[in-house]
């Protein structure tokens, strides 16, 4: 069997990687092979691949170290020989860092350990090689701190304690009376490292390692644990990084910008990260490491003249003063600038994107520590991929691939000032249900949301949980927070169909309607109070925070019009009024995959007629209390038919359970009793009736609809002369009548049995006709599995993936908060199944259901109307499946329209 090669070596214009080997070396080693390759100043080095990090997850540190000793020791042979310097020397010492590297970037999320190999004596031979005793004492300094950190794990004993070398420092230059780390001189670097190895002795029971080795194991093993660190796997699911994918470790030649005025270390980025403007940027530090410009400490510079010229605009700061004080590299370091100009154009021009990379200059010497693709906003990502399409470098099919569906979620909502929120205090978190940002007062109950909003107050809507009776006070709040509930919840759900910025399942909150207050962490907030709420990150605020209008570039369009010349399949809406309709159809939506009917129940007299059929004593008294509704319903359907003029719209019939349309109040109930002029205990009697232990199983879908036929003649009715209505005004309109809940293949043809029959009575009646459709949502597994029956008579099928997982998993989507998270902490689950699609499972029986329903009826329409239909790796299962369409909430349209047109371009 063949040895598998753990070590690449790097360095002088040689490599034994490239750019292709990210998986096995790394995004950092692999592109500093690369950079070796093409010509580009870099330390040499060597990366131990990621397969590595695996076998030391496996095996452990003492037998990692016996199978890989005579490799590392090798490599660092390597790189001696090319430096000219030993590893451990007294006299010529070679220094090292190590450094983590993923195959996705991960920046700032693992470790990183400068200056590794000196001790008590390299440091005499790196003071005289350099004749430089401050600098020598600085690195000294540095390495005992970031060592003692990251490998020895000497951190602060509570998060309200600071660090405890930084401690130290600020201790010695109060004593010193002076401000600035490079204010201290040669004895106090001396004395700090002495301090550094007592406390570490005091703090650990041990010594700071002095052997060089054991320094370079410490480390290497360190990197490897950092994979795992809390912020490292947070990053990691937050950005859907496999945990097994590992990190490499780059162990490379130290390059020192702390060596004096000639020397710098910084951070640039080939274009704007923040806007894509096409204008190299960055920022940098004189006689400092790496460290500095990330931590903060001291305020680095820019790079070029024009960002440095805009930064003290910012600041308020003079040309006089700014030039004095914080000149860019462009105006200190002209040659070396200029030297860094042409490597960042070439290195963009090569991987053809923008690049983050790190430097450092050296006694005037410029030398590449890193480059990577960049991050970039939402904003950024599309101007640069446009830019680039429009400049040559990269072609339709690359700009494509390029927009992250994910990210474009950042343009479609309002968003905070970043003034704003640099003021702003949280007060708890919850989950970002609903992207956007929201500030209003607290109001507990829908109908005073309406009240206050109807007053012109903006209102955030705080419940424990919403229901469909809330949906009056959710389309006029600013946001909605509840305390309990998930991703799909649905107040999760009805939020992102409104556009509506939403945090939910919020542990810390206490509500109490009574006394209307919500406490979070012994601090009382009253109704009226104002709150904001981050939806994109689940955050909720205290205060009122000013908010701004998204800014779609023609860009956006041009992405819009370029998804829409590759994607194979088609993406609809799920929209319930005319309003939400206008909006997805601005976002290119192409026809309405689901119109919930039930939601046009719950509005002023709607309600009122809703309730009185549902109280009515048999089917005469349904029947006069539906035709009440009839008129209503048409005139939904007509607006809907309106805006989406030439596009299909799935309508679904009354799908939720009788229950929800009443109250359970007794004040409530007796307003019912004394409109319809019936006794109060006759009210009390039905509502109690309705009452079901399991209402998600229980009397609803199409079993309502074969139970009381008279429901769905009803609303077949208003579809239909809604859509003779349009037609007579010259709209095209194709409607698809939905029922929902079907199990078994005769349920559902009694159901279109109802429809067919009333349709044909409209069509006699008004002397004209329209083209409609009659199909299902699959939302039940036994649907899925006999799909090839349903089809018999089923013209389309919609799967409806919400309730699908439900039944699947046998977990309720309300209640799964509590579980869910441990689950996908543990590793039980890859992801939460209400947000993306369980390909193993849900997605064979969708699957099934599919190529079932196809094999009896060869053209049947087949899409998805979940909340799946707006996420982009489920989107991408859609499109395997062979789906005509995916569905989603209007404000998700755009990016269901890149994720499929990718999906096409990567099948």
């Amino acid at each position: 069997m063949n040895t598998p090669k753990r070590v690449y070596l790097f360095g002088n214009g040689k490599a034994e990687g490239s750019a292709e080997m990210k998986n096995l070396l790394g995004g950092k080693g692999a592109n500093l092979a690369e950079m070796n390759l093409i010509g580009v100043p870099v330390p040499p080095g060597f990366t131990i691949t990621t397969e590595v990090c695996t076998e030391y997850n496996k095996l452990g540190s003492a037998k990692l170290r016996e199978i890989l000793s005579d490799d590392v020791h090798n490599a660092i042979r390597h790189i001696e020989d090319l430096v000219n310097m030993q590893f451990g020397s007294a006299e010529n010492p070679l220094l090292v860092s190590v450094r983590s590297g993923a195959r996705a970037s991960m920046p700032g999320m693992m470790d990183t350990i400068l200056n590794l190999g000196l001790n008590e004596t390299t440091i005499q031979g790196l003071i005289k090689k350099t004749n430089n005793e401050r600098f020598a004492w600085d690195s000294y300094r540095r390495f005992v701190q970031m060592y003692s950190d990251v490998v020895l794990g000497l951190k602060p004993e509570s998060k309200e304690e600071h660090d405890p070398f930084e401690v130290i420092i600020d201790t010695v230059k109060k004593e010193k009376g002076i401000s600035s780390d490079l204010e201290l001189t040669t004895e106090d670097l001396k004395n700090l490292v002495t301090i550094f190895k007592q406390t570490v002795e005091e703090k650990t029971g041990k010594k700071f390692p002095d052997d060089p080795w054991e320094q370079l194991w410490g480390a290497i093993f360190a990197v490897f644990d950092s994979w795992n660190n809390e912020r490292a796997k947070f990053y990691r699911k937050l950005n859907n990084i496999p945990d097994e994918w590992g990190t490499a470790v780059t162990v490379q030649a130290m390059v020192f910008g702390n060596m004096g005025f000639t020397s710098a270390t910084g951070v640039a980025f080939t274009r704007d990260a923040a806007t894509g403007e096409n204008l190299f940027n960055g920022e940098y530090l004189i006689n400092a490491q790496g460290e500095d410009v990330v931590a903060g400490i001291r305020t680095p510079q820019q790079i070029t003249k024009i960002g440095s010229q805009r930064w003290a605009k910012l600041a308020g700061i003079s040309e006089e003063e700014r030039l004095s004080k914080y000149p860019s590299l462009e105006e200190a370091m002209p040659e070396t600038y200029k030297e860094l100009f042409e490597i960042q154009k070439r290195l963009e021009n090569h991987y053809r994107d923008m690049q983050d990379m790190e430097f450092t200059i050296q006694e005037g010497k410029l030398w590449l520590l890193q480059t990577r693709t960049g991050k970039r906003t939402g904003l950024a990502m599309i101007k640069i991929a446009m830019d680039m399409l429009r400049e040559g470098m990269i072609e339709e099919k690359t700009a494509l691939k390029r927009i992250d569906p994910a990210k474009l979620d950042e343009l479609l909502h309002p968003v905070f000032t970043k003034e704003g929120l640099a003021k702003a205090k949280v007060i708890a978190n919850g989950l970002p249900a609903s992207p956007g940002a929201a500030s209003g007062q607290i109001v507990f109950f829908a109908d005073e949301a309406e009240s206050w909003a109807a007053a012109k107050k903006k209102v955030i809507l705080v419940r424990e949980e919403t229901s469909p009776e809330d949906l009056r006070g959710m389309a006029v709040a600013q946001g909605i927070l509840t305390a309990r509930g998930g991703m799909t919840s649905h107040a999760a759900v009805v939020a992102r169909g409104m556009g509506k910025c939403c945090v939910a399942g919020a542990g810390a909150l206490q509500i109490d309607y009574k006394a209307r207050t919500m406490t979070v962490n012994g601090k009382v907030y009253k109704e009226g109070d104002w709150i904001s709420l981050n939806g994109s990150t689940g955050q909720i605020l205290e205060g009122k925070i000013d908010t701004q209008d998204p800014e779609l570039s023609g860009d956006f369009g041009a992405v819009m019009q370029l998804a829409d010349k590759y994607t194979k399949m088609k993406v609809r809406t799920n929209a319930d009024t005319p309003k939400d309709a206008t909006v997805a159809r601005n976002f290119g939506a192409q026809g309405i995959g689901l119109c919930r009917t039930e939601h046009m129940f719950f509005e002023g007299e709607r309600i009122k007629a809703m309730r009185e059929m549902i109280l009515a004593e048999d089917e005469t008294g349904r029947k006069k209390a539906l035709a009440k509704l009839l008129p209503m319903q048409k005139n939904d359907f007509e607006g809907i038919y309106t805006a989406m003029n030439g596009f299909p719209v799935t309508i679904r019939l009354l799908d939720p359970p009788l229950h929800e349309f009443v109250p359970q109040e007794e004040s409530a109930q007796k307003e019912i009793a004394e409109e319809l002029g019936i006794p109060l205990e006759k009210v009390k009697a039905r509502v109690a009736s309705l009452h079901e232990v399991n209402p998600m199983l229980g009397h609803r879908g199409c079993r309502l609809g074969n139970t009381y036929p008279e429901i769905t003649e009803m609303q077949t009715r208003a579809i239909i002369e809604a859509a003779l209505a349009v037609k007579a005004r010259g709209i095209s309109v194709l409607p698809e009548i939905m029922v929902p809940l079907t199990s078994t293949a005769e349920e559902f043809e009694m159901q279109e049995d109802i429809i067919r029959k009333t349709a044909e009575k409209v069509f006699a009646e008004k002397q004209d006709r329209v083209d409609y459709l009659v199909g299902t949502m699959i939302e039940i597994p036994r649907a899925a599995l006999t799909a090839d029956k349903i089809a018999e008579h089923a013209e389309f099928f919609s799967f409806g993936t919400n309730d699908l997982t439900q039944m699947t998993f046998g977990f309720s989507r309300d209640d799964a908060g509590v579980f869910l998270p441990v689950y996908l902490e543990k590793n039980l689950l890859k992801h939460d199944p209400f947000q993306i699609i369980d390909r193993e499972g849900v997605g064979q029986l969708v699957k099934m259901g599919t190529e079932r329903g196809r094999k009896t009826r060869p053209d049947l329409k087949v899409g998805i109307c979940g909340e799946h239909g707006g996420e982009p790796s489920s989107v991408e299962f859609c499109h395997l499946v062979g789906m005509n369409y995916v569905s989603c909430s209007p404000y998700r349209v755009p990016i269901a329209r890149v994720a499929a047109a990718i999906a096409a371009l990567n099948d």
